[in-house]
């Protein structure tokens, strides 16, 4: 029966029943197993589906086979791979390797300004009680990110989200969870100044980074004068973040560089589902795994405790409300927990995603309220299987990269 598999998933139809006419008898049954019941539930205003909605599982024999020919259609060159499940209008990038960083013209990158803006990130100083610094919620041993639910900032106050990682920021094309920055130059300072994070003034930075002897050589050697400006400091932290990328590390990566044996039997199912049944590739696409992009995933507590209504507190149009950058998956085992919230672990978002994320309740009086929060239109429950979920996290692990230990520089004095 599974000879049939092969054409199956090569047309992209594999999960789904729009050929099923057109196979042979004996494909339809294995269709039929796989096929999506689309049926769902409502309790308490999150919309998911039980058990008994998931599609059901193959056979082990089943799932062997299908690795097996997965393997054979994903051995060849990315072109030649299934192409993804795109719903209407989604711009779309193809997977890949990590590219090289486009420095900005303003601020060319070089070894001395790396190592003068590592030690700027590493430095205590440059807050407002002198003793916090980036350093304390991008740490390399948890892959750039601090592995709390929510940080601690000035004074160890409890911070209103999760720390993304800075991975990768180089290619961001905005910064922030809500994309108020534009340039890691324009993050580096607004974290400086920030009264919940380093609670600095510019004013403030500049004197202390002016006072050190070492600095003020530093400066000189790398701009060509020893005068101090935020913009220095500015731009010396964030050539050092650019300096954070992917370095081709992770099994996935492996396998996009030709490395077949790479991904076990699981993770190439997941990466197939990845690109199809779990519509993961709505959003998270390209070698970043992400479409750069803003969306609401529910998690917005409108009206309760922990409301976030995200863009908009940037923009101020209604349609960002709730809505949060699209994160690279890229190291997503090492950034845990995860979203704005910190409220999920790798499996927990993909149950969440499985449901097809939460629904706003409308309470009586907001039914006319312009700023009542929507769900991302590309969210919808997936009926995935345990299996299928196991194969997915799978795959989504194999995104892991070596483990970094960056250690402290000596500061200057």
């Amino acid at each position: 029966m599974l000879k049939y598999l092969p054409v199956l998933i090569v047309m992209g139809v594999f999960g789904v029943a729009a050929l099923e006419s057109q196979v042979a008898d004996g494909v339809r049954g294995v269709l039929a197993k796989i096929r999506d019941p689309f049926r769902s539930t409502t309790v308490d205003g999150f919309v998911g589906e039980s058990r008994r909605d998931r599609r059901p599982k193959l056979t082990g024999a089943e799932y062997e086979e299908l690795a097996s020919v997965l393997r054979d259609v994903y051995s060849g060159s990315i072109e030649a791979w299934p192409k993804p499940q795109l719903d209407e209008g989604v711009l779309f990038e193809e997977m890949g390797l990590v590219g090289e960083v486009d420095h900005p013209k303003d601020n060319p990158t070089s070894r001395e300004k790396v190592l003068l803006g590592k030690r700027l990130f590493f430095d205590g100083r440059l807050s407002g009680m002198g003793q916090m610094s980036c350093a304390s919620c991008h740490i390399a041993d948890l892959g750039w990110a601090d592995g709390r639910a929510r940080s601690l900032g000035h004074g160890a106050g409890q911070l209103a989200r999760n720390t993304p990682t800075m991975l990768n920021s180089a290619f961001s094309k905005k910064q922030f969870w809500d994309g108020r920055a534009e340039t890691l130059e324009e993050l580096v300072v607004a974290v400086l100044t920030n009264p919940d994070e380093m609670s600095n003034s510019p004013e403030q930075v500049v004197e202390t980074v002016q006072k050190i002897k070492g600095y003020r050589e530093q400066i000189k050697d790398v701009f060509g004068e020893d005068k101090v400006t935020i913009e220095v400091i500015a731009k010396s932290i964030a050539t050092y973040v650019r300096s954070v990328v992917s370095d081709g590390s992770s099994q996935f990566d492996k396998f996009l560089a030709g490395k077949q044996d790479a991904l076990s039997d699981s993770e190439l199912r997941g990466l197939h589902l990845f690109r199809t049944d779990a519509r993961c590739m709505n959003c998270h696409s390209g070698p970043l795994l992400t479409d750069q992009g803003f969306h609401n995933l529910g998690l917005v507590y409108y009206g309760r405790k922990y409301e976030d209504l995200g863009r908009y507190n940037v923009t101020g149009e209604a349609e960002d409300v709730g809505r949060f950058k699209t994160p690279s998956l890229r190291n997503v085992g090492r950034t845990m927990p995860l979203t704005h919230t910190g409220f999920f672990d790798v499996r927990g978002m993909l149950n969440m995603y499985n449901a097809g994320m939460v629904d706003q309740k409308v309470k009586p009086g907001q039914e006319e309220d312009p700023l009542l929060p929507m769900k991302d239109v590309l969210l919808k429950p997936l009926h995935l299987n345990d299996q299928d979920l196991d194969d997915l996290e799978a795959f989504l692990r194999t995104l892991t990269e070596r483990r970094r230990r960056d250690m402290m520089p000596v500061l200057p004095e």
